[in-house]
């Protein structure tokens, strides 16, 4: 009997090993065959509709590439196609970039987020905050509260100035020419420190030109060129070959043209003479604008921050740096956020937005609850979902600033909005 009651416990153990999953125990994806027809129609939607001259983008999912496609034209009236080779302006999709490169410093102990910035970047130390104009037109300033920080800059929080309408502060902002791509990082931040704070630091989020400063400042603490720095510690390490200010002659043909929709829904394209920037080596290297990239390149930098700081056998951050760049910073008390709470119930990290509760109506972005990410002024977009492993990039070159387009996109991947 023994013997029979040890045979079918050993026949129950094979056959058991060999058994089949149970069902609806496969690990969850978001892009199925449903999703990537889903995403289909929605760039397509974009170029047929006259919203866009090209888009495409890529997604990874759980380190695995589960989404390419392109729609349209890189460049409509040379009838070059959108493709995954298409070099496009990513604008503030600069700025996670630059803070990656201050962060690296960060972590060899180069200084402490709450150190005070004049502690590095002198020429703040004696600034003053713009409380308005008296009767005669002269501006009212007074002192600072507290000095600006390293983590202000890093969030938005510092009160630097940049395009205002302000009485008698627009005009010194419009004499400053901040964005002069003459003028190298030091002759900017000096210029920008000689005008007044529009508010205390600290007590609003304001976007602005903190993340040129925060270039400056990689500048002053590595003793390199900021585009040198990014070369050797981000762009080298991660094989992101087609990352850059200034695209070479040889690499023209693969450049997207920007265009500008009208208030009748037309694309014009931008004239090439209104765009110079990234086809001549300027002295301006900003942190906070200007690189060049492809969705392959931009993915890299992505996946790095999804794989908490690593791919493949480089180390760009630390687990905790990746971490901490990704909480947001922004306490309570700061209430008056711009156009910030535009992108969903965010908070702000280290140059990320970070979701904070998923949408609360169909008007709200789509997204899961703890993703950080960032866009660009030519309706460029990127996000990192830890949740899903799951990294985005859309590449789109239209003005104004679409939201549509992302919201739209955001959809497609996530499903459109259901309540909880």
């Amino acid at each position: 009997m023994n013997k029979i009651i040890y045979a079918l416990l050993f026949i129950f153990i094979i056959t058991s090993s060999f058994q089949k999953p149970p069902v609806g125990k496969k690990p969850s994806v978001i892009i199925d065959k449903t999703v990537k027809a889903r995403i289909d129609e929605a760039l397509r939607s974009f170029v047929d509709s006259g919203r866009v001259a090209g888009a495409s983008a890529l997604i990874f999912e759980k380190n695995k590439e589960v989404y390419h496609n392109a729609f349209g034209f890189a460049d409509r009236e040379a009838k070059t196609p959108m493709d995954r080779n298409t070099i496009v302006r990513i604008y503030s999709m600069t700025k996670p970039v630059t803070g990656v490169a201050l962060m690296k410093l960060y972590e060899k102990g180069a200084f402490q987020l709450d150190d005070p910035l004049s502690k590095y970047v002198p020429e703040v130390a004696n600034m003053k905050v713009y409380k308005g104009v008296d009767a005669s037109g002269n501006l009212i300033l007074e002192p600072l509260k507290r000095p600006i920080t390293v983590r202000d800059i890093t969030r938005h929080t510092a009160g630097f100035a940049s395009a205002t309408d302000l009485p008698g502060l627009s005009e010194l902002v419009q004499q400053a020419d901040l964005s002069n791509p003459n003028h190298t990082l030091e002759q900017m931040v000096k210029k920008l420190a000689s005008l007044p704070l529009l508010f205390q630091p600290g007590e609003q989020w304001s976007y602005g030109p903190s993340v040129d400063v925060q270039a400056y400042l990689v500048e002053r603490l590595s003793g390199k060129p900021f585009a040198q720095y990014l070369q050797e510690n981000i762009f080298t390490p991660l094989g992101m070959t087609n990352t850059r200010y200034v695209v070479p002659e040889n690499d023209k043909s693969r450049f997207a043209a920007t265009y500008r929709k009208a208030e009748d829904g037309q694309l014009t394209r931008v004239p090439d003479l209104d765009n110079l920037f990234n086809t001549k080596d300027f002295a301006l290297k900003p942190g906070g604008w200007g690189l060049t990239s492809t969705l392959d390149d931009y993915m890299k930098f992505a996946r790095m921050l999804v794989n908490k700081g690593t791919l493949g056998k480089a180390r760009i951050l630390k687990p905790e740096t990746v971490k901490l760049m990704a909480t947001n910073q922004l306490s309570d008390s700061v209430t008056q956020r711009m156009w910030l709470p535009s992108k969903g119930q965010v908070g702000f990290g280290i140059d990320f937005a970070v979701r904070l509760h998923p949408p609360a109506s169909k008007e709200e972005n789509n997204g899961a609850v703890g993703e950080f990410f960032w866009d660009g002024a030519a309706s460029t977009l990127f996000w990192v979902d830890p949740a899903n492993d799951l990294t985005a990039v859309l590449f789109v070159q239209v003005f104004p600033f679409d939201g549509q387009v992302h919201k739209r996109f955001r959809d497609a991947v996530y499903g459109s909005f259901q309540v909880k």
